[in-house]
């Protein structure tokens, strides 16, 4: 795709093409990206895969603007998503001083909050205000920690049913799009029936509109776990170890810089 991807467009790919999104943190991993996928997510992920945290509970604003604005210079097509962190968006009022700032200081073409119907009238504040948001509904990350881990959403008809009436809300208060994270397949097939946005899915099965992984993920650097959701398309990790294992026996043993790298 050669023109900037817009909301339009994420609107117009629903039901005919599927939608690519992975995360990315910096410009360099930004501008290999940027010509084979839709969206990137500029992800409170970092804070594990970049940082080196447990969770992502105590990503900041500073944080995510500094990485979103990174990611900005790296990528000149990509649809550009800003990660609201936890606690940024705690009622209307502040929501909106953070997402404005957020769209102020950076090239965020939307941010996306976490939460259902309870989110419905922060969703339709922020709306009204110029602010596009994606909706975050089934497995929510920024609520794992109370609720005593990660589980697996939509496993009854009621948490269905549930999931569903959440998306509706969001749709309904003006969410541009949705992201349904671990719920059973099925679950995301009826959401994605349901709604007229698009949904992106990550451990959501294929019955929807596109899919987004962590990159360090999907590349095989981050290596504390594996989710069952995720395909490693390379072993980073082990690629860059044998690299700097050579680069430093090479160095050690004198063999670099050889007469072809010297001036």
């Amino acid at each position: 795709m050669d023109k900037k991807v817009t909301i339009k467009t994420l609107q117009a790919m629903r039901g005919n093409q599927k939608i690519v999104m992975i995360t990315a943190y910096d410009a360099l991993f930004a501008s290999l990206f940027d010509n084979y996928v839709d969206v990137i997510l500029i992800g409170d992920s970092l804070n594990m895969s970049f940082a080196g945290r447990s969770d992502t509970l105590s990503a900041t604003m500073d944080q995510m603007i500094y990485h979103t604005k990174a990611v900005g210079m790296g990528a000149k097509k990509s649809f550009l998503l800003f990660d609201m962190p936890f606690g940024s968006y705690t009622n209307n009022d502040i929501a909106l001083q953070n997402a404005v700032r957020a769209y102020r200081e950076t090239k965020a073409d939307a941010i996306k909050i976490e939460g259902g119907f309870e989110r419905a009238e922060m969703v339709r504040h922020l709306s009204d205000n110029a602010i596009a948001v994606f909706g975050h509904i089934g497995l929510l990350p920024q609520s794992a920690r109370g609720e005593g881990g990660y589980s697996i959403k939509g496993k009854t008809e009621t948490e269905k049913q549930s999931i569903i009436e959440d998306a509706l809300a969001l749709q309904s208060a003006g969410a541009v799009a949705l992201i349904i994270e671990g719920v059973k397949s099925e679950v995301a097939a009826a959401v994605t029936k349901a709604v007229s946005i698009p949904v992106i899915g990550i451990g959501a099965g294929n019955d929807v509109d596109g899919q987004v992984l962590v990159w360090s993920d999907m590349l095989g650097f981050f290596e504390e776990f594996t989710p069952k959701f995720v395909k490693k398309y390379i072993d980073g990790s082990k690629l860059v170890r044998n690299a700097i294992e050579a680069y430093s026996s090479e160095v050690k043993s004198g063999e670099f810089p050889n007469e072809k790298f010297r001036y």
